[in-house]
């Protein structure tokens, strides 16, 4: 007569997990594409740890082998500044004192804000496409990941004006206390351009190479290079360019002059709309960008 042996704990856990895995399986395909977008949010909250730290791992490996680093980026912000300051204050019969502090913050707030948020969300899910298809995970979390590179090299270029800012004197005191908000919205933002423009240049290539040629054109007709004032009377229309409008939310309060509440209205009326497309195509395309990328 043979007796039966008892299963192991080991055997047993490894059953209790197939069992959990197929219950939050078959949830998932009970549940609808709203309702997997909203999952995949909580998850990536939940998960937000990780998302920062690859997003750090990607800074560390892009610059691998480099004596400075991402300072590189700091080096050249740096020169940028002042070649163009001295050229464009003259060209603009500008005094360098008033135009410099102002040139700095705006190419910085551009190219390692806006612009780049911008960029890098058109490449999020396809430049993470091994990580994607190896490893279960929410796909919010590339968003993540994206901010949290555009974080570190924010930060190191804000050296630059900072710089500047001290030469010529110009401190804006506790106003810059109110650019957190606007940098806030910047975040959210930026999570909004993953889920529209990652989605979008996932299932169609010639999209990132189309807004990069837009963003050309957006960077002239926003005050970036040139000051607002120079407009004259029709400075009141810079208020219809929505860039214009987050931009200044956040580089006003740093050059110490906030900005109307007719420009946050711009600014959070254009987010809103944005991030209300942006939520419904990731919705209605979310099942399909794992077969895209």
């Amino acid at each position: 007569m043979t007796e039966t042996s008892p299963a192991s704990p080991g055997s047993h856990n490894d059953v209790l997990q197939m069992q959990n895995a197929a219950l939050v399986a078959g949830v998932k395909k009970r549940m609808s594409p709203l309702g997997m977008a909203l999952a995949d949010l909580v998850e990536t909250a939940r998960l937000w740890r990780l998302g920062v730290m690859l997003g750090v791992l990607d800074i560390r490996l892009r610059y691998r082998g480099s004596a400075l680093g991402p300072l590189w980026m700091t080096v050249t912000s740096a020169l940028m500044v002042a070649s163009m300051g001295i050229i464009y204050s003259t060209l603009f019969h500008m005094k360098l004192g008033a135009y410099l502090p102002f040139l700095a913050l705006s190419l910085m707030l551009w190219q390692a804000g806006l612009s780049s948020i911008i960029s890098e969300s058109c490449e999020c899910f396809v430049s993470a496409e091994e990580s994607i298809r190896s490893v279960r995970q929410p796909f919010l979390l590339q968003a993540v990941r994206m901010l949290t590179r555009n974080a570190v090299v924010f930060g190191l270029n804000l050296i630059v004006p900072f710089v500047v800012f001290v030469i010529f004197g110009r401190w804006p005191g506790f106003d810059a206390v109110l650019a957190l908000p606007g940098l806030l919205l910047w975040m959210l933002d930026g999570v909004a351009a993953c889920m529209l423009l990652g989605s979008l240049c996932a299932r169609f290539r010639d999209v990132p190479p189309i807004i990069g040629s837009l963003m050309q054109i957006v960077f002239y007709v926003t005050p970036i290079i040139w000051m607002p004032q120079q407009m004259g009377p029709n400075s009141r229309l810079l208020i219809y360019n929505p860039f214009y409008a987050l931009l200044e939310i956040v580089r006003g309060p740093l050059l110490g002059t906030p900005p109307a509440l007719s420009v946050w209205g711009m600014a959070i009326g254009s987010s809103l709309v944005f991030g209300l497309i942006a939520t419904v195509v990731f919705v209605k395309v979310r099942a399909r960008l794992v077969f895209w990328i």
